[in-house]
């Protein structure tokens, strides 16, 4: 059965845009306290829930739209403030509740947003209940009775729980004296949150991209847009920098030099500490994204990998079906489950940061011999309703592409799943080859898509 408004992380869209309307919102609050508060799901309890969201002005008006969903079907609602989707799924956890709500559009401009669910036990509702919530969405709004009608109060010490949970995650014998590291918040969720973790933990920390105004995260800063980062490492001389995007759960990394890491190499560094300390657990989970030099160097190492469809939930759930605990996207998502139960751009970090401190060496040289094939993505504007993949010359040019390729390199060409884009993604050892073939069927989609 197949999800009407809910995506691979969410609802989202454009502010002022169905579904990203306050009545919508409301709606969906109301279905979702519905759900949430039935006897399967609370045992008899009163039913209550969390609401996190990140920096975006428009944060406000939907905080207030799904809140007064809630309360009218009877929910009781805490109010954490802007805070990253990590701390929402931790947070839910540790309070027993029976569910988190983000708002947030994660590493898109301010001027869209979303609402994202997870679970009582931190991870991203299960389809069966999101469907209900869906189901729930056709009815009208019957407001409980005065008795009944959920109440809301701000949680008030959310910031200072998570930024302990976070540093305990590091090994309590180590800390990162000694070490400066400039860290970019995109001025979103982790503005007041990532530099303290660090700082606490001993670091010299430069903080940039900490000061949101509601509209501009992810402008200009980030791990969308590592550029300031890159030239702020190396103007401060730090030893590396660390970039999350506006909800915190994407990171990527700079070394001293300004060179740039993304999900692959991070994940790299990870993978091959903890199986140098004996605790990876089985193997580790791409996406159909993941660099082709990674998958050969877990092989070299004998550790077992396997791709997911891309979305941090479908890691999520090889994970699962494993019984492993690292994966993640190229992109920046790294789960380790270990940790957390969802991904988590500031722990993560901490991952990384704990290999290189156990091995005393510089991020260059962790990374270093994971040599990338050359990428390239190109994220090309489709109308809605038109089928490119099926198109017979889109077909016949790929295959042209995969021949030429000659068995060095791979084609994917996948939809996205939050924008109306299809992502044509070509890698592969010759750089030049490479970036020929992926503008040459990037060309036929946009002819085709016009």
């Amino acid at each position: 059965m197949s999800r009407k408004y809910f995506g691979t992380d969410g609802i989202r869209g454009r502010v002022g845009d169905f579904p990203i309307t306050p009545q919508f919102v409301m709606n969906l609050g109301y279905a979702a306290g519905r759900v949430l508060a039935s006897a399967e799901h609370t045992k008899g309890e009163r039913s209550a829930v969390l609401i996190g969201k990140d920096t975006r002005i428009s944060g406000y008006m939907l905080e207030s739209a799904l809140q007064a969903g809630l309360i009218a079907a009877g929910v009781d609602v805490y109010l954490a403030g802007p805070i990253p989707t990590p701390a929402v799924a931790y947070l839910t956890r540790t309070l027993r509740l029976q569910a988190g709500i983000v708002i947030s559009a994660s590493h898109n401009p301010y001027e869209d947003n979303g609402i994202k669910f997870f679970s009582a036990g931190g991870a991203k509702l299960p389809d069966e209940i999101e469907h209900a919530i869906e189901a729930g969405l056709e009815g009208e709004i019957v407001i409980e009775s005065s008795n009944q009608l959920g109440k809301a109060r701000r949680l008030d010490d959310a910031v200072g729980r998570y930024i302990e949970f976070c540093k305990g995650t590091f090994p309590s014998a180590m800390n990162l004296r000694g070490m400066k590291i400039v860290v970019d918040c995109a001025h979103g969720a982790t503005y007041h949150i990532a530099r303290n973790v660090l700082h606490e933990l001993g670091a010299e920390v430069v903080a940039i991209g900490v000061q949101p105004d509601g509209k501009n995260i992810n402008d200009g800063y980030g791990a969308t847009a590592p550029a300031n980062l890159q030239k702020a490492v190396v103007e401060h001389q730090a030893d590396l920098g660390i970039a999350l995007d506006g909800d915190g759960d994407r990171l990527v990394m700079v070394d001293s030099a300004g060179t740039l890491y993304d999900g692959d190499q991070l994940i790299y560094v990870i993978a091959r500490h903890r199986q140098e300390q004996g605790r990876l657990v089985g193997g580790v989970v791409g996406t159909l994204m993941t660099n082709l030099a990674f998958e050969h160097a877990m092989q070299r190492m004998g550790i077992p990998f396997l791709r997911a469809k891309v979305g941090d939930r479908y890691v999520m759930e090889l994970l699962q079906q494993q019984g492993w605990q690292l994966g993640g996207e190229n992109s920046g998502h790294i789960i380790c489950l270990d940790k957390h139960s969802t991904g988590d751009g500031i722990v993560s970090a901490l991952e990384v940061l704990h290999a290189l401190r156990s091995n005393n060496q510089s991020l260059t040289a962790a990374a270093g011999d994971l040599k990338l094939y050359p990428q390239i993505l190109i994220n090309v504007r489709v109308a809605k309703g038109v089928d490119c993949l099926g198109h017979a010359e889109v077909k016949a040019t790929v295959a042209e592409v995969e021949q030429a390729l000659d068995g060095k390199g791979r084609v994917l060409l996948r939809p996205s799943g939050t924008e109306p884009l299809l992502r044509v993604m070509v890698e592969g050892e010759d750089q030049k080859l490479v970036e020929q073939s992926a503008q040459r069927i990037a060309d036929v989609v946009r002819r085709l898509a016009a």
